[in-house]
């Protein structure tokens, strides 16, 4: 199961790639977030991350690992859990005016019992995660 948006930001693709490649600001752009924090790495390819999320009214605690890492263009993260794996992937481009095109997928997996829920019970409530996630990301950038 997955989530994909394309959208555009008017900030420019480095600063666009240096604040969503640092998985730590999800606290401010991801709406699903309590709580990011660094536990190994410079930030770059390899780093990994404590992730405590809400979805539906559980908490849910992750561990990520930045997979990909090509500044300015590409940023990957993958969070693992028992019941879940989750890979957000970012890809940016310049725009002619200064700006940024955000493409962002977000891949689902789920373990166990969950395997089978999933598609019946989550999908609605990820659409609907994904879109506020990019009004976040929007507000969030235009304000810096």
């Amino acid at each position: 199961m997955f989530v994909e948006r394309t959208f555009q930001v008017p900030r420019p693709v480095d600063e666009v790639f240096a604040y969503l490649g640092d998985f730590t600001h999800t606290e401010a752009w991801d709406p699903g977030t309590v709580s990011t924090t660094r536990t190994s790495g410079d930030g770059g390819l390899g780093t990994t991350y404590a992730n405590t999320s809400e979805f539906m009214g559980r908490t849910v605690d992750l561990t990520y690992e930045t997979i990909t890492f090509q500044a300015p263009t590409k940023v990957q993260f993958r969070g693992r859990n028992k019941q879940s794996t989750a890979t957000d992937s970012m890809t940016f481009t310049p725009t002619d005016d200064g700006g940024t095109t955000i493409h962002y997928r977000a891949d689902f997996q789920f373990h166990g019992v969950l395997k089978h829920l999933a598609p019946l019970v989550v999908k609605r409530k990820i659409d609907e995660l994904a879109d506020e996630t990019v009004a976040t990301i929007v507000q969030t950038l235009t304000a810096r």
